[in-house]
């Protein structure tokens, strides 16, 4: 978190900022990402050999300079598998290792091993974006990374929090056709905008109150790429002072597959706003939970036009099992048949996904093992003392910590015979202990 002192010195760096973008893709570089605007999936160098990058801190020379950044790959890694790229810059006076150390602003723990995840280190702890280095930073990481992993060339994101919000919004700027969307936390515009004439799916987070960079400079950011999209101009609802909320406002008009979001909160200049919450250090927030949903909405090659989930997946899974070849017994079956349970009752099962220092992520499975079908469930679940859920997706909960329900979502409530569906969340507090007294009740 930037303290007060940092806070002061980034307006001062901020007035004083005089920067000049430029940098720019190489020939191979430009005609992967033509090839993924015209929905060609071009896969990386990288596709199909073993790779020699490793987790952690790289070094690389980019425009003379010895720069560092850290690389995170999924475990169990497969070469012929192509993996979104997602770019997470830090803010003034912060550091790679914080992004990384945070899971690169929560989407690591969401990510369920289905993306490479990259935090570069900018120059004096910062982006000013001089020349256009920090540009050409992005190129040349981008580069060394697909030269030796399997990337989705549709599937790069950036995102970040204040002066790594600006260098976001550089980025979907400069680099149109390479970048997929982008989500940017209280930013403004320090990092220059070459360009910024093309549309890129954006999506803008800002505090009603910063007393950093005031909101009118978010939502100039924002209207930027309202014009680009082609979205129907508007001025989104926004909270009022001390009701602790956010409001989330999707345009209307954009072009397909190149959306704007917009969400204001009550609060001052941090990446973390909880709703409810005076704590701007409370770790329960919810920006993770709908940046990840914002970008998990693009599919390889063909931008949808709406966010999913619109059709649920299916319920009942394809027989496995062939029919018998010998014929059925001739003794007539009982006339009383085995007790299975009342018809449409549901099962939930709990397992741990991932954990780290501070938090966890988990899924439940939620099961109809019986002869009826299910048309809607709820999970009942004990979180221990320390435990609190900070998102959750395919369900709707009450409550985030001590006992907790969870209600299907609107895709996924009514269960055949034997079919399942499941829900997941990310947690603050220690993962080792599963929650108790799982419990499904169905209607």
């Amino acid at each position: 978190m930037v303290r007060r002192r940092q806070l002061l010195t980034f307006v001062a760096a901020a007035a004083v900022l005089v920067v000049a973008t430029g940098g720019a893709l190489t020939a191979g570089f430009r005609g992967e990402a033509a090839a993924a605007t015209n929905g060609t999936l071009a896969a990386t160098a990288g596709c199909g050999k073993a790779p020699t990058l490793t987790n952690g801190t790289r070094t690389i020379t980019s425009s003379g300079q010895s720069r560092t950044y850290i690389l995170q790959i999924p475990s169990g890694y497969d070469r012929n598998r192509q993996y979104r790229l997602v770019f997470g810059f830090h803010w003034l006076n912060g550091s790679a290792n914080n992004v990384a150390s945070a899971g690169y602003y929560g989407l690591a723990p969401l990510s369920n091993n289905s993306t490479i995840f990259v935090a570069p280190q900018g120059i004096n702890a910062g982006w000013a974006n001089t020349n256009g280095r920090d540009l050409t930073l992005f190129d040349d990481i981008s580069r060394q990374v697909e030269n030796d992993l399997c990337v989705d060339t549709t599937q790069r994101f950036a995102l970040g929090w204040s002066y790594g919000g600006a260098m976001s919004y550089a980025v979907a700027c400069a680099r149109p056709n390479v970048i997929r969307a982008v989500a940017v936390l209280s930013g403004a515009n320090l990092s220059g905008c070459s360009g910024g004439t093309q549309p890129v799916p954006y999506f803008g987070i800002h505090g009603i109150y910063d007393s950093v960079l005031n909101i009118s400079q978010g939502r100039a950011l924002r209207d930027t790429f309202v014009r680009n999209n082609g979205c129907t101009a508007q001025s989104p609802r926004e909270p009022s002072r001390g009701s602790l909320t956010h409001i989330t406002t999707t345009y209307s008009g954009c072009r397909a597959g190149y959306p704007v979001q917009w969400a204001a909160f009550d609060g001052d200049h941090t990446p973390s706003p909880v709703d409810g919450s005076g704590s701007p250090n409370d770790s329960r927030t919810w920006t993770s939970g709908e940046i990840w949903r914002f970008f998990s909405q693009f599919q390889s090659t063909t931008p949808p036009t709406t966010p999913p989930p619109t059709t649920p997946p299916p319920t009942t899974p394809p027989p496995t099992t062939p029919p018998p070849t010998t014929p059925p017994p001739t003794t007539p079956p009982p006339t009383t048949p085995p007790p299975t349970g009342e018809p449409g009752t549901c099962a939930a099962t709990y397992r741990a996904i991932n954990s780290w220092p501070g938090g966890f992520q988990g899924e439940v499975t939620v099961t109809n093992g019986t002869s009826g079908t299910i048309n809607g469930w709820t999970v009942g679940l004990t979180l221990a003392n320390g435990q609190a859920i900070s998102s959750l997706w395919s369900g709707v909960n009450t409550g985030t910590t001590g006992n907790v329900t969870v209600r299907n979502a609107d895709y996924n409530g009514k269960l055949a015979p034997n079919a399942s569906t499941t829900f997941g969340f990310t947690a603050t507090g220690d993962g080792a202990t599963p929650p108790g007294n799982v419990t499904c009740t169905s209607a």
